[in-house]
């Protein structure tokens, strides 16, 4: 076992622990979000209700008593998601970092679309709970190119341990149009500690190409930690073990209002580059179908 493999396990081992004991007791919340039809968004604790209208009890206002005509949504909010910063709102793209996936799923009806630096564009979609359907493109065509890379992202989730772990396998299926061969990609599998905000994951990916099958695995560790209403830290991390192409590491941060998403990071060889700092990524995540 390698310095750096041992170091990731043992980084990986303790943040797991602190992970799993701070989401294991987290306290549950019987609170309501409601969305009215005049546009108006209340949270609060049902503490009454008839069949004409409902009354919550919210942190601001106090009681407030509202028309069922008037409710356009309410919804359960089934985690503790009140905290002394204010509400927060569902991660945009809980379900990857940067780009590497965990093994969270999108639930069923639900997904995103994401860009990156303009070029790179990737769609996922819930099919069901536990299924996913991913596709991208680099629109080389719009520069007149004839031929178009794209890649087609098929992910199978799983929840245990009272959906504090996951477990998950999938692909990067990829190819270009315009060429006779450029199929590749990537098979592989995940598994993540912890919830939509706040989370660690080891990975295991095998590359693919021409009809056969790389006996090197890609290592990933990646994590997410949220600070507050719309801010989180991540890490995306890559590592090739036995071999002296070494991987990459990543530091960034997400800031995440209620509708959409921006990541921005750096990302460094691990091999010596001087007074290279790290290729900069900047992406945009809009969520739907919630």
């Amino acid at each position: 076992m390698t310095s750096i493999t041992r170091f990731a396990t043992l980084m990986f081992s303790f943040a797991a622990f602190f992970i799993i004991t701070s989401a294991a007791h987290a306290q549950q919340s019987d609170l309501y979000r409601i969305e009215t039809t005049d546009g108006n968004t209340f949270i609060g604790q049902l503490i009454a209700e008839t069949d004409e209208s409902i009354t919550i009890l919210t942190e601001s206002a106090g009681e407030i008593t509202i028309s069922r005509n008037n409710i356009r949504k309410m919804t359960l909010l089934e985690n503790d998601r009140m905290r002394e910063d204010g509400f927060w709102h569902d991660n945009p793209q809980s379900t990857r970092y940067l780009f590497a996936p965990n093994a969270i799923g999108l639930r069923k009806g639900e997904g995103y679309y994401q860009n990156t630096w303009i070029l790179f564009n990737n769609v996922n979609y819930g099919i069901t709970n536990n299924f996913s359907i991913g596709a991208g493109t680099v629109p080389l065509f719009l520069f007149g190119s004839s031929s178009t890379p794209f890649w087609i992202m098929p992910k199978l989730s799983i929840p245990v341990a009272s959906d504090l772990v996951h477990l998950s396998a999938g692909a990067l299926i990829g190819g270009v149009i315009g060429e006779d061969d450029g199929s590749g990609g990537l098979l592989y599998g995940t598994g993540t500690v912890g919830d939509t905000n706040k989370n660690l994951t080891l990975g295991l990916g095998y590359a693919y190409g021409g009809g056969e099958i790389s006996s090197t695995p890609v290592v990933n560790i990646s994590g997410m930690y949220r600070t507050g209403q719309s801010i989180y830290f991540i890490s995306e991390n890559y590592f090739i073990p036995d071999t002296d192409a070494g991987g990459l590491v990543s530091f960034g941060v997400r800031w995440a209002p209620e509708n959409f998403a921006v990541d921005f990071a750096l990302i460094r060889p691990l091999e010596d580059f001087g007074s290279f700092v790290g290729l900069p990524w900047l992406g945009l995540t809009i969520p739907f179908g919630r």
